[in-house]
């Protein structure tokens, strides 16, 4: 077994400095209202401040256009028969509604399959003991794509696998979860959450009149994120093994249950020889089903080729979604059907209900958001913004990769207090995604900047209720184990993540490598 080093001895001074900013964080987020009652209380906002401008005629003009246009008042006649109009249509018409729910439905049935599950116990039950770390952080980078199940399974898991390699197991479990966090918005995986994200882009690019000539699909991050997680995966490894761990007690406990704790299931790092059989059928399937659309799309002449018979943008890029929805519910499918968790056809479709009836309070928050971007939109109150807020950004100076910056440590603050991914996105995107543009920089460079700040702090906030599930969990091995000492630990992977996560933008920026198919850097 590896021998621990003493756990150094804490300053009670800085102990008592992280507690108390820890508390403040917490008491001020814990008066922000439900995202639901934000959002209701921004749309009065907007009502408000646009009715104020309409009737001090004010208007806009945006850098590049001849025409200037009036900001409209949603309190007035013409803003009120609007909203009754369109209130439906700014619903359904959502673009990360009908693409969000696809994809979970899919995902919802490998993941309740077990598949992705067994594919991540495969995944790291057998490294080696010097590999540990680094794989741990590797698969956590890409576990957005079992969405919050992940931070359930991942870091347990990880925390078993270093128990049974005669490692630290709470180097595991702690790793394992920063490494969840920091890297929830990287990946090689598309999943809910990159169709969450390009839904609300598109619709805030909507706010310019070139906003409909921008990419927007599903893939606009694709090579950065994956960059970034073979990147986040090495740095997470070395601060695994080389910083955390060699710091960290011996556990006092074995990590057992112990009664009245609260579980969160069954942990092993057993894959059977059913269950590899299931992942080697299913796997043979998803690339049989990729080898036929990949060829369908490279034939000369296919329709799924693009104008001109390009591949890129074409209709497989503009169908990646449906594709990918077939792709998901195939494996798991065939894994399902090869371990027996899937006995008859009507399985498959109540597992895709049961994985939408958990997009229930999602959708609601849609309901609300899509009302607000789209008053952003009609009153014009979103470009009157975009345009002061790129203005101001280039009179102070913060234009190009400095003006990315400032944006993502916003974000990094934010994150402390809203940590819903979805609301926040939605909050500052129809600023900000407009006045990028407007500094020549195109949706996908924004979304990926905020990418950065969502995933950064995400592990050091009393907010986030998975912190207390972590503690939980930490205290089978550490009884004695406290908030401000499991946050402190925590800390040790903010700054080294946030930075990789900047340097990947910083060079993707630097030599204007595209980050997805057909996103470019600058707008033309």
């Amino acid at each position: 077994m590896t021998t621990q080093a003493p756990a150094p001895e804490q300053d009670p001074t800085r102990a008592g400095f992280i507690d108390k900013a820890m508390s403040g964080i917490e008491r001020v987020g814990n008066k922000l209202p439900h995202p639901v009652l934000l959002f209701l209380g921004l749309f009065v906002l907007v009502g408000v401040a646009s009715t104020a401008l309409a009737a001090a005629g004010a208007t806009v003009r945006i850098p590049g256009e001849d025409k200037t246009v009036a900001v409209r008042g949603v309190f007035t006649g013409d803003g009120v028969v609007w909203l009754l109009e369109n209130f439906i249509p700014n619903f359904t018409g959502f673009p990360s509604l009908g693409t969000v729910l696809l994809m979970m439905a899919a995902v919802g049935v490998a993941e309740r399959t077990g598949l992705l599950e067994t594919v991540v116990r495969a995944s790291i039950s057998r490294a080696p003991g010097w590999l540990l770390p680094y794989l741990v952080a590797f698969v956590a980078a890409q576990a957005h794509l079992m969405s919050d199940v992940a931070i359930l399974v991942i870091p347990p898991l990880a925390a078993l696998v270093f128990k049974n390699a005669g490692r630290n197991p709470v180097a595991g479990l702690i790793g394992g979860f920063a490494c969840v966090c920091a890297g929830y918005a990287a990946g090689f995986t598309i999943g809910a959450l990159d169709a969450l994200y390009t839904g609300i882009t598109h619709q805030a690019a909507q706010v310019l009149p070139q906003g409909g000539d921008v990419p927007t699909h599903i893939l606009i991050n694709y090579f950065y994120t994956a960059s970034a997680s073979v990147v986040l995966a090495l740095i997470g490894g070395f601060l695994i093994s080389r910083v955390l761990e060699p710091r960290l007690p011996q556990p006092t406990a074995d990590g057992s249950q112990t009664d009245g704790e609260v579980t969160t299931g069954e942990v092993t790092t057993e894959v059977t020889d059913l269950q590899r059989r299931g992942m080697l059928r299913a796997g043979l399937a998803v690339l049989a089903y990729a080898a036929v659309v990949i060829t369908c799309w490279l034939l000369p002449g296919s329709p799924l080729r693009g104008e001109g018979g390009a591949l890129v943008p074409s209709p497989v890029l503009d169908g990646i979604v449906p594709l990918l929805f077939v792709a998901f519910l195939l494996a798991g499918a065939v894994y399902g059907r090869t371990v027996k968790a899937v006995t008859r056809f009507e399985d498959v479709p109540r597992m895709m209900a049961d994985a939408i009836t958990g997009m229930s309070a999602y959708i609601v928050l849609i309901l609300v958001i899509a009302q607000v971007i789209g008053v952003f939109d009609w009153t014009n109150l979103g470009t009157l913004l975009a345009v002061k807020g790129a203005a101001l950004l280039e009179s102070v100076g913060l234009t190009g990769y400095l003006g990315l910056v400032a944006f993502v440590l916003l974000v990094c603050v934010l994150n402390l207090f809203i940590t819903s991914g979805s609301a926040l996105w939605s909050l500052v995107a129809p600023v900000f995604v407009p006045a990028f543009m407007l500094l020549h920089m195109e949706p996908a460079v924004t979304q990926a900047a905020f990418r950065i700040g969502d995933s950064a702090t995400q592990m050091i906030t009393p907010l986030n209720p998975y912190v207390f599930l972590l503690l939980t969990v930490l205290k089978r091995y550490e009884p004695e184990a406290q908030l401000g000492s499991l946050l402190s630990r925590l800390s040790v992977f903010v700054v080294p993540f946030l930075v990789a996560w900047l340097a990947v933008l910083g060079i993707f920026y630097g030599f204007d490598i595209p980050l997805g198919p057909g996103a470019s850097i600058s707008t033309p």
